[in-house]
């Protein structure tokens, strides 16, 4: 079946998000000579997952309460506490507080420093 390949974040300021993300995930990231584009490698080789790039958004932010208009995308992390904490540190807003997904793990919602909102999930079987 078709998978997603390939994700991207709109950002007013590419360079920005992308020192955001390398510094929260430690994503490496490659800035494209010819245009203003970074490539981003979320995974070391042969684990699942996507990778992605940053791209200069060509309209406004998001407007805070807007409703989601976009494909939110989830990172998988050890410890959600730790990861949300670590996006507020570095800029990053609280779009929904962590909460639990019974018998799954805990799931958290930031929004980066251009408004674009991305989960955190923490795997936990006892979480309740």
């Amino acid at each position: 079946m078709p998978r997603v390949a390939h994700c991207e974040i709109h950002a007013e300021s590419p360079a920005k998000a992308a020192a955001f993300y390398g510094e929260l995930f430690g994503w490496k990231m490659q800035h494209m000579m010819h245009i203003d584009y970074w490539l981003i490698d979320t995974a070391h080789e042969n684990e699942p997952g996507i990778n992605g790039g940053i791209v200069k958004r060509m309209g406004p932010k998001p407007a805070d309460g807007q409703a989601v208009n976009a494909f939110v995308c989830t990172v998988n992390v050890a410890s959600v506490d730790s990861y949300f904490a670590r996006a507020q540190k570095l800029g990053g807003m609280v779009a929904l507080a962590k909460m639990a997904i019974p018998g799954v793990g805990w799931t958290a919602y930031c929004k980066d420093l251009d408004g674009n909102i991305f989960g955190l999930h923490q795997q936990d079987p006892g979480a309740t």
